[in-house]
Protein backbone atom coordinates (compact mmCIF):
# COMPACT_ATOMS: atom_id res chain seq x y z
CA UNK A 1 0.00 0.00 0.00
CA UNK A 2 1.23 3.47 -0.92
CA UNK A 3 0.98 6.18 1.71
CA UNK A 4 0.65 9.87 0.93
CA UNK A 5 0.55 12.97 3.11
CA UNK A 6 -1.68 16.03 3.25
CA UNK A 7 -1.04 19.26 5.12
CA UNK A 8 -2.46 22.78 5.29
CA UNK A 9 0.55 24.84 4.26
CA UNK A 10 0.42 28.50 5.28
CA UNK A 11 2.68 31.53 5.48
CA UNK A 12 3.62 30.36 9.00
CA UNK A 13 4.00 26.62 8.45
CA UNK A 14 6.72 24.30 7.20
CA UNK A 15 7.74 25.34 3.69
CA UNK A 16 6.54 23.41 0.64
CA UNK A 17 10.08 22.41 -0.28
CA UNK A 18 10.90 21.10 3.19
CA UNK A 19 7.68 19.06 3.24
CA UNK A 20 8.28 17.60 -0.22
CA UNK A 21 11.86 16.64 0.51
CA UNK A 22 10.89 15.01 3.81
CA UNK A 23 8.12 13.01 2.15
CA UNK A 24 10.37 11.73 -0.63
CA UNK A 25 13.27 10.91 1.69
CA UNK A 26 11.00 8.85 3.96
CA UNK A 27 9.35 6.84 1.20
CA UNK A 28 5.90 8.42 1.02
CA UNK A 29 4.18 8.17 -2.34
CA UNK A 30 2.48 11.55 -2.62
CA UNK A 31 1.84 14.98 -1.10
CA UNK A 32 -1.54 16.72 -1.37
CA UNK A 33 -2.42 20.35 -0.64
CA UNK A 34 -5.85 21.89 0.03
CA UNK A 35 -7.27 25.16 -1.20
CA UNK A 36 -9.24 28.11 0.09
CA UNK A 37 -8.92 31.31 -1.90
CA UNK A 38 -10.09 33.32 1.12
CA UNK A 39 -12.41 33.05 4.11
CA UNK A 40 -15.11 35.76 4.29
CA UNK A 41 -15.02 37.44 7.70
CA UNK A 42 -18.80 37.16 8.06
CA UNK A 43 -18.37 33.43 8.86
CA UNK A 44 -22.09 32.90 8.31
CA UNK A 45 -21.49 29.33 7.14
CA UNK A 46 -20.62 26.98 10.01
CA UNK A 47 -17.53 24.89 9.45
CA UNK A 48 -18.43 21.24 8.79
CA UNK A 49 -15.45 20.09 10.84
CA UNK A 50 -16.69 22.09 13.84
CA UNK A 51 -16.07 25.51 15.31
CA UNK A 52 -13.93 27.47 15.78
CA UNK A 53 -12.57 27.35 12.25
CA UNK A 54 -8.82 26.61 12.46
CA UNK A 55 -6.60 29.56 11.61
CA UNK A 56 -4.87 27.71 8.74
CA UNK A 57 -8.04 27.97 6.64
CA UNK A 58 -7.58 31.72 6.30
CA UNK A 59 -3.82 31.46 5.68
CA UNK A 60 -3.64 28.64 3.12
CA UNK A 61 -1.09 29.09 0.35
CA UNK A 62 -2.05 28.70 -3.30
CA UNK A 63 -1.71 24.96 -4.01
CA UNK A 64 -0.48 25.22 -7.59
CA UNK A 65 2.34 27.63 -6.79
CA UNK A 66 3.34 25.54 -3.78
CA UNK A 67 3.17 22.24 -5.68
CA UNK A 68 5.35 23.65 -8.45
CA UNK A 69 8.09 24.49 -5.94
CA UNK A 70 7.76 20.99 -4.48
CA UNK A 71 8.09 19.35 -7.88
CA UNK A 72 11.26 21.33 -8.55
CA UNK A 73 13.10 19.79 -5.57
CA UNK A 74 11.96 16.16 -5.92
CA UNK A 75 12.19 13.34 -8.46
CA UNK A 76 9.78 10.58 -7.43
CA UNK A 77 6.97 11.72 -5.13
CA UNK A 78 3.61 12.51 -6.76
CA UNK A 79 1.55 15.62 -6.07
CA UNK A 80 -2.14 16.35 -5.81
CA UNK A 81 -4.65 19.00 -4.87
CA UNK A 82 -6.62 17.80 -1.91
CA UNK A 83 -8.82 19.46 -2.80
CA UNK A 84 -9.07 22.18 -5.46
CA UNK A 85 -12.36 24.09 -5.21
CA UNK A 86 -13.16 23.74 -8.88
CA UNK A 87 -16.41 25.72 -8.94
CA UNK A 88 -14.50 28.80 -7.76
CA UNK A 89 -11.91 28.66 -10.56
CA UNK A 90 -11.76 29.86 -14.14
CA UNK A 91 -11.59 26.61 -16.13
CA UNK A 92 -9.30 27.87 -18.90
CA UNK A 93 -6.71 29.31 -16.52
CA UNK A 94 -6.91 26.28 -14.23
CA UNK A 95 -6.55 23.86 -17.15
CA UNK A 96 -3.37 25.68 -18.12
CA UNK A 97 -2.01 25.56 -14.55
CA UNK A 98 -2.78 21.87 -14.17
CA UNK A 99 -1.32 20.90 -17.55
CA UNK A 100 1.80 23.00 -16.95
CA UNK A 101 2.36 21.45 -13.52
CA UNK A 102 1.94 17.95 -14.94
CA UNK A 103 4.29 18.80 -17.81
CA UNK A 104 7.01 20.31 -15.63
CA UNK A 105 6.81 17.54 -13.00
CA UNK A 106 7.10 14.77 -15.56
CA UNK A 107 3.54 13.52 -15.12
CA UNK A 108 3.40 13.43 -11.32
CA UNK A 109 0.14 15.28 -10.72
CA UNK A 110 -3.32 14.09 -9.66
CA UNK A 111 -6.17 16.61 -9.79
CA UNK A 112 -8.23 16.27 -6.62
CA UNK A 113 -11.34 18.42 -6.73
CA UNK A 114 -14.30 19.27 -4.52
CA UNK A 115 -17.31 21.53 -4.59
CA UNK A 116 -16.89 23.55 -1.39
CA UNK A 117 -18.82 24.09 1.82
CA UNK A 118 -18.46 27.85 2.42
CA UNK A 119 -21.48 29.63 0.95
CA UNK A 120 -19.95 33.13 1.21
CA UNK A 121 -16.67 32.04 -0.37
CA UNK A 122 -18.58 30.66 -3.37
CA UNK A 123 -20.73 33.78 -3.64
CA UNK A 124 -17.62 35.96 -3.84
CA UNK A 125 -16.66 33.92 -6.92
CA UNK A 126 -20.11 34.44 -8.44
CA UNK A 127 -21.33 30.89 -7.78
CA UNK A 128 -24.67 29.96 -6.25
CA UNK A 129 -24.14 27.32 -3.57
CA UNK A 130 -26.95 25.14 -4.96
CA UNK A 131 -25.34 25.14 -8.41
CA UNK A 132 -21.75 24.49 -7.35
CA UNK A 133 -21.74 20.80 -8.29
CA UNK A 134 -23.06 21.39 -11.80
CA UNK A 135 -20.73 24.38 -12.26
CA UNK A 136 -17.80 22.22 -11.17
CA UNK A 137 -18.87 19.40 -13.48
CA UNK A 138 -18.92 21.63 -16.55
CA UNK A 139 -15.61 23.21 -15.68
CA UNK A 140 -13.91 19.82 -15.48
CA UNK A 141 -15.52 18.69 -18.74
CA UNK A 142 -14.27 21.85 -20.45
CA UNK A 143 -10.81 21.39 -18.96
CA UNK A 144 -10.65 17.84 -20.30
CA UNK A 145 -11.29 19.16 -23.77
CA UNK A 146 -8.36 21.56 -23.37
CA UNK A 147 -6.10 18.73 -22.17
CA UNK A 148 -7.15 16.17 -24.77
CA UNK A 149 -7.95 18.03 -27.99
CA UNK A 150 -5.68 19.97 -30.30
CA UNK A 151 -8.62 22.26 -31.07
CA UNK A 152 -10.77 22.33 -27.95
CA UNK A 153 -14.35 23.57 -27.66
CA UNK A 154 -17.15 23.19 -25.14
CA UNK A 155 -20.70 24.46 -24.79
CA UNK A 156 -22.70 24.15 -21.59
CA UNK A 157 -24.98 26.11 -19.30
CA UNK A 158 -22.12 27.46 -17.19
CA UNK A 159 -19.07 27.19 -19.49
CA UNK A 160 -18.69 28.14 -23.15
CA UNK A 161 -15.40 27.74 -24.98
CA UNK A 162 -14.94 28.47 -28.65
CA UNK A 163 -12.44 26.47 -30.71
CA UNK A 164 -9.13 27.06 -28.97
CA UNK A 165 -5.50 25.98 -28.90
CA UNK A 166 -3.91 25.30 -25.53
CA UNK A 167 -0.51 23.82 -24.80
CA UNK A 168 1.32 22.28 -23.04
CA UNK A 169 -0.72 19.11 -22.97
CA UNK A 170 -0.39 16.96 -19.85
CA UNK A 171 2.27 14.27 -19.84
CA UNK A 172 -0.44 11.90 -18.61
CA UNK A 173 -2.47 11.56 -21.78
CA UNK A 174 -5.25 11.48 -22.62
CA UNK A 175 -5.96 13.36 -19.40
CA UNK A 176 -4.69 13.95 -15.90
CA UNK A 177 -6.31 11.70 -13.26
CA UNK A 178 -9.27 13.46 -11.64
CA UNK A 179 -10.48 12.33 -8.21
CA UNK A 180 -13.41 13.88 -6.35
CA UNK A 181 -13.47 14.43 -2.61
CA UNK A 182 -16.56 14.41 -0.44
CA UNK A 183 -19.04 12.30 1.44
CA UNK A 184 -20.28 9.30 -0.47
CA UNK A 185 -23.75 9.32 -1.95
CA UNK A 186 -25.69 8.90 -5.20
CA UNK A 187 -25.01 12.41 -6.53
CA UNK A 188 -21.27 12.32 -5.87
CA UNK A 189 -20.93 8.83 -7.27
CA UNK A 190 -22.78 9.82 -10.47
CA UNK A 191 -20.26 12.63 -10.96
CA UNK A 192 -17.34 10.26 -10.40
CA UNK A 193 -18.75 7.69 -12.81
CA UNK A 194 -19.36 10.32 -15.49
CA UNK A 195 -16.14 12.31 -15.62
CA UNK A 196 -13.63 11.32 -12.92
CA UNK A 197 -11.20 8.56 -12.11
CA UNK A 198 -11.86 7.99 -8.44
CA UNK A 199 -13.03 9.06 -5.01
CA UNK A 200 -11.31 10.76 -2.08
CA UNK A 201 -13.44 9.84 0.96
CA UNK A 202 -12.48 12.50 3.50
CA UNK A 203 -11.33 10.81 6.68
CA UNK A 204 -12.09 7.41 5.17
CA UNK A 205 -15.19 6.62 7.21
CA UNK A 206 -17.86 4.36 5.71
CA UNK A 207 -15.80 3.27 2.72
CA UNK A 208 -16.70 -0.41 2.95
CA UNK A 209 -20.44 0.25 2.97
CA UNK A 210 -20.19 2.84 0.16
CA UNK A 211 -18.14 0.81 -2.31
CA UNK A 212 -21.06 -1.22 -3.72
CA UNK A 213 -22.94 2.00 -4.44
CA UNK A 214 -19.92 3.51 -6.20
CA UNK A 215 -19.50 0.34 -8.26
CA UNK A 216 -23.17 0.37 -9.28
CA UNK A 217 -22.85 3.98 -10.41
CA UNK A 218 -19.86 3.03 -12.56
CA UNK A 219 -21.71 0.10 -14.13
CA UNK A 220 -24.76 2.25 -14.85
CA UNK A 221 -22.45 4.70 -16.66
CA UNK A 222 -21.00 1.86 -18.72
CA UNK A 223 -17.67 1.82 -16.90
CA UNK A 224 -15.70 -0.94 -15.25
CA UNK A 225 -15.69 -0.26 -11.48
CA UNK A 226 -12.09 -1.48 -11.42
CA UNK A 227 -11.16 1.66 -13.37
CA UNK A 228 -11.98 3.82 -10.34
CA UNK A 229 -9.50 4.36 -7.52
CA UNK A 230 -10.55 4.96 -3.93
CA UNK A 231 -8.05 6.88 -1.78
CA UNK A 232 -9.07 7.46 1.86
CA UNK A 233 -7.97 11.02 2.51
CA UNK A 234 -6.83 12.84 5.63
CA UNK A 235 -6.69 9.59 7.58
CA UNK A 236 -5.21 9.27 11.05
CA UNK A 237 -3.44 5.92 10.66
CA UNK A 238 -3.36 2.78 12.74
CA UNK A 239 -2.07 -0.58 11.60
CA UNK A 240 -5.55 -2.09 11.87
CA UNK A 241 -7.13 0.71 9.85
CA UNK A 242 -4.61 0.39 7.04
CA UNK A 243 -5.00 -3.39 6.97
CA UNK A 244 -8.78 -2.90 6.74
CA UNK A 245 -8.36 -0.63 3.73
CA UNK A 246 -6.00 -3.12 2.11
CA UNK A 247 -8.59 -5.88 2.55
CA UNK A 248 -11.00 -3.75 0.49
CA UNK A 249 -8.51 -3.56 -2.38
CA UNK A 250 -7.40 0.00 -1.62
CA UNK A 251 -3.82 0.62 -2.70
CA UNK A 252 -3.20 4.19 -1.45
CA UNK A 253 -4.15 6.12 1.69
CA UNK A 254 -3.36 9.80 2.36
CA UNK A 255 -2.42 10.54 5.97
CA UNK A 256 -3.20 13.76 7.82
CA UNK A 257 -0.44 16.06 9.07
CA UNK A 258 -0.88 19.01 11.42
CA UNK A 259 -0.44 22.51 10.11
CA UNK A 260 2.53 23.95 11.94
CA UNK A 261 6.19 24.92 11.88
CA UNK A 262 8.82 22.61 10.45
CA UNK A 263 9.73 20.83 13.69
CA UNK A 264 6.10 19.98 14.46
CA UNK A 265 5.34 18.68 10.97
CA UNK A 266 8.57 16.68 10.67
CA UNK A 267 7.82 15.01 14.00
CA UNK A 268 4.41 13.97 12.70
CA UNK A 269 5.91 12.70 9.44
CA UNK A 270 8.42 10.62 11.37
CA UNK A 271 5.58 9.15 13.43
CA UNK A 272 3.78 8.13 10.24
CA UNK A 273 6.94 6.66 8.71
CA UNK A 274 6.51 3.47 10.76
CA UNK A 275 3.57 2.59 8.50
CA UNK A 276 5.50 2.95 5.20
CA UNK A 277 5.83 -0.53 3.76
CA UNK A 278 4.03 -2.09 6.74
CA UNK A 279 0.91 -3.05 4.75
Amino acid sequence: MDLGLTCFLTDRSITPTALARAAEERGFSSVWLPEHTHIPVSRATPAPMGEPLPEEYRRTVDPFVALATMAAVTDRVRFGTGICLIAQRDPVVTAKEVATLDHLSGGRFTFGIGFGWNVEELVDHGVDFKERREVGRERVLAMRRLWEDDEAEFSGEHVTLGRSWAWPKPVQRPHIPVVIGGAGGPQLFRHIAEYADGWLPIGGRGVRDALPQLHRAAEEAGRDPKQLVVIPFGTVPTQGKLEHYASLGITEVVLQLPSGPEDVVLKAIDAHTEFVGAV
